[in-house]
């Protein structure tokens, strides 16, 4: 599902209502681990939190005029999706990621290459998903973004 939002908050007022409390949760659990040097806002129609142009003047190689992605989160119709790209782009943190999500979660981990699935609000696991938001600063993540995927 796609909402037509201006800002985090009126994305979340826009998702059904027995999603919102969640998504505020996801959203400040997010907030309150995020390195500087990255920033909120929306970007492709959901919350993202990406490296501005002012610490990153090259923006992201698919188009230079948007800041580069970080994570995002989105209601879907069926579930919550995080959507992670040091995840995808560093082997190391997936392979921590798989392995602590069980301590946290009692349902069987959902994932695709950046896309961690959540169809059962109440498995959210925001401690383990704070821990996941501290792991990569934005002078970290320029770097793996530089020599790992800007270079395909």
């Amino acid at each position: 599902m796609q909402y037509e939002a201006q800002s985090p908050e009126d994305y979340i007022s826009q998702v059904p209502e027995e999603r919102q409390d969640s998504l505020k949760k996801l959203r400040q659990v997010i907030k309150d681990n995020l390195p500087n040097g990255f920033e909120e806002g929306m970007q492709y129609k959901m919350i993202g939190y990406y490296v501005p142009h002012s610490v990153y003047p090259d923006g992201y190689h698919c188009d230079p005029k948007t800041p580069l992605p970080f994570m995002s989160f989105a209601s879907q119709k069926n579930s919550v999706n995080l959507y992670h790209s040091g995840i995808y782009a560093n082997p190391e943190l997936q392979k921590w990621f798989v392995t602590e999500y069980p301590k946290h979660c009692k349902r069987k981990l959902d994932m695709g290459k950046s896309c961690i699935r959540f169809k059962k609000m109440d498995d959210i696991p925001f401690e383990l998903i704070g821990e996941l938001t501290r792991k990569m600063t934005a002078k970290e993540w320029i770097s793996i973004y530089e020599t790992v995927i800007k270079k395909k």
